[in-house]
């Protein structure tokens, strides 16, 4: 791609981050317009408990998780010799595709399908887009050109999100996925107009990509991000609720948490690759211990305005401070699937994403009250930063002890 001016460069590199702008819109919105898409589709359980119905309409959320878990090492594999624009010009209709469907579903259950349908090419459009804009950048940029289509999702939350959240508030949730449908309508436009063609990777098969997944420490890793990350989505699926029910303020200030959630996301995204750069393990540690931290004080503050903000900004920043460190770790263990490795790290995101709704849900269900996510959280973290540290411990014992000279 050396043919390139910098200006077509730019064009292309943008293009593929505004499919990681889509991505967040699809997956975050959920998680402010919760109360009302409860309430336009489960009308009886909402009249008997407000608090069960949100629970309920959780699944929604873990429907899109489930489905990213699904689809991201699936599409991976069977895709190993598509050339990668043509893989994620396909990505993108399907993304089209299943968002406008939740749209328009006339019920709970059809939602539930749609959501599931719009997740599956999640993951492996982070790896090949990813792909895509590290090739646009140059050799030996493949960390900026992933943190480059991650940073859309990222900024998609400090913007996008409290925006089409604020529509979906005013116009109805329908509308507000029907909108985030031609988001990505505009991003297939402009991919296929500004990003180059590009050939499949040579010697890829869908054997080759299948084997990364026979290490224990690909499993190890992709567990250790699945419930370490799983205490943010505790506490970000039921933010709408605890800004409402326990801070006490109006509905319109879901949006602006939303934000904060976001730049605090941005800031942690780069953050994180740069420190992980530097020490991927220290990285790695620090990331879990900030997780506990930040979630305890959120726990304990949120009744407060203050609290609930400064909260969700340090709550976003530490997860996702993690994302890079840990998608280094998984191309670490499979460096020769660097698609399986994303689709993997994605995949492991989006089951904390089901896991920490559901848990979420869970309690709040058994009437622990909006802020019982949170504490949740906490637990997850720190088991998260255990499974971290039995995955460097076994990375010592495999290394080979070099034998003192005398005894050779």
């Amino acid at each position: 791609m050396d043919h390139l001016t910098g200006r077509q460069r730019w064009a292309a590199l943008i293009a593929l981050s505004l499919g990681g702008v889509a991505i967040g819109l699809t997956e975050f919105v959920a998680m402010g317009l919760l109360p009302d898409m409860a309430r336009a589709l489960l009308p009886e359980a909402w009249a008997r408990s407000n608090a069960d119905a949100v629970a309920q309409a959780g699944w929604v959320i873990t429907a899109y998780a489930l489905g990213v878990v699904v689809g991201a090492p699936l599409i991976a594999a069977l895709s190993a010799r598509m050339p990668r624009k043509r893989l994620v010009l396909s990505l993108l209709v399907l993304f089209a595709v299943g968002t406008f469907a939740s749209a328009v579903a006339p019920n709970f259950e059809l939602v539930l399908v749609a959501r599931f349908v719009a997740a599956l090419p999640h993951g492996a459009y982070f790896g090949a887009a990813g792909l895509l804009a590290a090739s646009l950048m140059g050799p030996g940029n493949e960390a900026r050109g992933y943190a480059m289509v991650l940073g859309g999702l990222t900024i998609s939350n400090v913007v996008g999100v409290p925006l089409i959240t604020h529509l979906g508030q005013s116009a109805g949730w329908r509308i507000a996925y029907s909108v985030i449908a031609v988001v990505f309508l505009l991003t297939l436009l402009a991919v296929s107009l500004t990003v180059p063609d590009s050939p499949a990777k040579e010697g890829g098969s869908p054997a080759a990509e299948l084997r990364s997944l026979k290490k224990p420490q690909v499993w190890l890793v992709a567990v250790t991000a699945a419930v370490g990350f799983a205490g943010f989505f505790a506490v970000n699926t039921y933010i709408a609720p605890v800004t409402t029910e326990v801070t006490g303020l109006s509905e319109g200030a879901v949006p602006w948490v939303l934000a904060v959630f976001g730049l605090g996301m941005t800031a942690g995204n780069f953050l994180g690759g740069a420190f992980a750069d530097r020490n991927l393990r220290l990285a790695t540690t620090a990331g879990f211990a900030g997780v506990i931290v930040s979630t305890v004080f959120f726990a304990v503050f949120a009744p407060t305005t203050v609290g609930l903000f400064a909260g969700a900004f340090l709550t976003g920043a530490t997860c996702i401070f993690l994302g890079p460190a840990l998608q280094a770790r998984l191309i670490t263990v499979a460096p020769e699937a660097q698609l399986m490795g994303a689709a993997v790290n994605q995949s492991a995101m989006n089951l904390a994403n089901s896991l920490g709704a559901a848990l979420g849900g869970l309690v709040i269900a058994r009437g622990y009250g909006y802020l019982a996510p949170a504490w949740t959280g906490v637990a997850l973290a720190v088991a998260g930063l255990a499974l971290a540290g039995t995955s460097f411990a076994l990375d010592r014992r495999s290394q080979p002890r070099e034998v003192p000279a005398g005894n050779r």
